[in-house]
């Protein structure tokens, strides 16, 4: 089954399971599909199965959504308690859509007290309330952890899997992958037997080299040995390190959730000559979530990275939220950079990396080994130092399981095809009305425009181009900055580059007093030099380096 596909069951709000392989564009779709909600007026909820899984999709963990935080069953005493919650009672009312990323990892006793919560809060004995719900993810990545000891059970073993109708939509497409070998192998390990020839394969992988100037992240199963690996490594480079502290906002359980889930670390330490890897996507910028670069410059305002491929990109501080019906509820502004000589298989999830040193010797569970090889592009850029049996193995159970859902995503592509493109207009125009949604092209279009659906990047329009539609209307800079959902800071980066291709924009309205532009004027004469650090220290701090940077823009 194509995106295509699958969004035209989606929209017409059945109950979907969306899986494939890794890199079959399961985000992409899941996105389109948010946007798709939100621009109609749709109250979705936009969850994962863990923190990191959940910055992906822009949302929270489905524990701190559906209020049942740690515990995997809830007594109806307990469930009682949580539908007193005023503020839990209002998330649900609003919600018509719940989305759930990387369901793998979701235990069955855990699904089925989120199908009773939700139950109780709608006040409705349908599966989830009567909730449309959008499963997302694939059992060959790594599975739920079990907390008794016993046996590793899959969602689908719930009752409420089994109760909820669901339709499986099975991605067959690859977007990852550009190497037939490797996605050979990968095919290999999901049908639960690999090959004397792979295996030949993965052996020549051992201690292979790469191409001068390829510095590949390392993949370790433990934490231990990543921290290890990254602090000698940082250690070995001269001078001390530059240290940037994560900046957070918001309600407090979420903030440290959100802390959680992203990939950057709240300190980020750093030295010329560090190997980072970017753990954002910024096409307009140059780079994406698994680039590899070294540092190459902390001399300036921002540290310069060179990537692999020879970019030469100044790195500006990102933006993390957790949002609900477009309130953002929690906020970190951090450089989008981590260490990256080594890091986790688990971790690494959701990531594409140009090459990688993978340490399979320590693999413990059964995926570790799946996730770890598909987080590549190519086979060219791996490097094996280590394999177990383990490695190669995937859960007994998925392989039949993933059968099944072959099939089942196959009847659902064949009953879908009957349908004219009118009629499937009326089914996903019938859902959006009976979710209390807007079908008017007018205002549909008015919300698209406020918050853009995610393109990929040759569609994207530069990002402060759409910031240069904001300054012609006249908004201020906070009135900019709300309205793209970013930093001041990232908003005066923008500034700054549309000055740069057109010195005679009218930029009036961020023009700082006639007072305080003359003494900002004369801490620059005097620096000479046109960085920040001197001017600020000159003037004694009483300016921000974004009030500078502003001044800057009319010297």
């Amino acid at each position: 089954m194509n995106q295509a596909q699958a969004l035209d069951i989606l929209k017409a709000g059945r109950n979907v399971y969306l899986t494939g392989a890794a890199g079959s564009g399961k985000t992409h779709a899941l996105n389109a599909y948010i946007a798709y909600l939100k621009h109609r007026n749709v109250g979705v909820g936009v969850t994962a199965s863990t923190g990191i899984a959940a910055t992906h999709v822009g949302g929270i963990t489905i524990h701190s959504w559906s209020g049942i935080g740690i515990k995997e069953t809830l007594t109806p005493y307990e469930i009682d308690y949580l539908t007193q919650k005023e503020h839990l009672a209002k998330r649900f009312s609003k919600t018509k859509v719940l989305v759930i990323d990387e369901i793998s990892m979701l235990s069955p006793k855990m699904f089925d007290t989120v199908d009773q919560v939700c139950r109780a809060m709608k006040r409705n004995e349908q599966p989830f309330g009567g909730m449309q719900i959008v499963l997302s993810g694939d059992f060959f990545q790594l599975p739920p952890i079990s907390r008794d000891g016993g046996s590793i059970r899959f969602v689908n073993a719930s009752r409420a899997w089994n109760e909820m109708d669901v339709r499986v939509c099975y991605l067959d497409e690859q977007f990852r992958q550009s190497d037939s070998e490797l996605e050979g192998i990968l095919n290999e390990m999901r049908s639960g037997g690999v090959s004397p020839a792979t295996r030949s394969i993965l052996d020549r992988h051992q201690n292979h080299t790469l191409p001068s100037g390829v510095v590949p992240t390392r993949l370790y199963t433990h934490n231990v040995d990543v921290d290890s690996e990254n602090d000698a490594n940082l250690a070995t480079l001269s001078g001390s390190a530059m240290e940037f502290e994560m900046k957070t906002k918001g309600k407090g359980n979420l903030v440290e959730a959100l802390k959680k889930g992203i990939l950057a670390p709240e300190t980020l330490r750093l030295k010329e000559g560090a190997i980072v890897m970017f753990v954002k996507n910024n096409f307009d910028a140059g780079y994406v979530n698994g680039t590899l670069g070294v540092v190459e410059d902390l001399s300036g305002e921002a540290p310069i990275v060179r990537t692999v491929s020879g970019d030469r990109i100044p790195v500006l501080p990102a933006t993390w939220v957790i949002e609900e019906n477009d309130k953002i509820l929690a906020q970190a502004e951090q450089l989008p950079l981590r260490l990256a000589w080594a890091i986790t298989v688990h971790k690494s999830q959701g990531m594409s990396m140009d090459a990688a040193e993978i340490d399979l010797s320590k693999a413990f569970v059964p995926g570790q080994g799946y996730v770890a090889l598909s987080r590549l592009r190519t086979l060219a850029g791996l490097v094996l130092r280590g394999i177990n049996e383990m490695a190669f193995a995937a859960h007994p159970e998925v392989a039949a399981l993933d059968a099944h859902l072959r099939r089942e995503s196959k009847k659902w592509g064949q009953v879908i095809a009957r349908f004219d493109a009118a009629e499937m207009r009326k089914m996903h125009d019938e859902f959006i009305l009976r979710s209390g949604g807007t079908i008017d092209a007018d205002e549909i279009a008015k919300n698209a425009k406020r918050a853009p659906e995610k393109k990929s990047p040759v569609e994207r329009v530069a990002t402060h181009e759409k910031t240069r539609v904001l300054v012609v209307e006249g908004l201020s800079l906070m009135e900019i900055a709300e309205d793209r959902g970013m930093t001041a800071g990232t908003i005066i980066a923008h500034l700054e580059k549309l000055k740069e291709l057109d010195p005679k924009i009218n930029l009036k309205q961020f023009k700082p007093s006639a007072a305080d532009l003359k003494k900002i004027r004369q801490a620059f004469l005097k620096s000479k030099e046109g960085k920040l650090t001197p001017v600020y220290q000159a003037l004694g701090g009483v300016y921000s380096f974004d009030e500078l940077r502003l001044a800057r823009l009319f010297l």
